[in-house]
């Protein structure tokens, strides 16, 4: 006989810490940011968390214009990226959500977000030469799936805002 099924504890859910990337090449080049992190300095894309009432494509405009101070115009999602940072399910997981991009106008009477040192233009074979300087592996992966020519439509993010 089938036991009858309980409903969930919802505090035990588990829930992935969401993030957002833009990945921009100009000419072969790679826009980074060099950040100030816990860690130490550290490179990433423009990314960041995505904030309650926002959709992905917003987050991914809005962390990029933080970072960078530049407009950003997502043109295709990359791809999404499930990362545990360790084994039990207390320890967070990332969900990557990547973009990629046109550079808008740059707004030079803005100051980047906190901890952000300055931007970077870097080939592929210099971010992988510093690969002990990257905030984490997607930031080469996203690289690599962009030259891949890996691309999807905008369209396939929905986002119902609460009415």
């Amino acid at each position: 006989m089938q036991q009858p099924r309980k409903d969930p504890d919802r505090s035990q859910i588990w829930k992935p810490s969401v993030t957002v990337a833009a990945v921009v090449e100009r000419d072969g080049r790679f826009l980074l940011v060099e950040e100030a992190t816990n860690s130490g300095m550290r490179i990433n894309q423009p990314a960041g968390h995505l904030e309650f009432g926002e959709s992905l494509v917003q987050a991914v405009i809005r962390e990029t214009l933080e970072e960078t101070a530049h407009d950003f115009v997502p043109t295709a999602l990359l791809g999404v990226y499930l990362m545990p940072t360790g084994t039990r399910a207390d320890e967070v997981t990332y969900l990557r959500v990547a973009f990629t991009g046109e550079l808008g106008n740059l707004h030079t009477e803005r100051a980047l977000d906190e901890g952000i040192v300055r931007t970077l233009w870097l080939r592929r074979e210099e971010i992988s030469a510093r690969a002990t300087d990257l905030r984490s592996p997607l930031v080469l992966r996203c690289v690599d799936d962009y030259r891949a020519g890996r691309r999807a439509p905008l369209d396939l993010l929905q986002y119902f805002p609460h009415p």
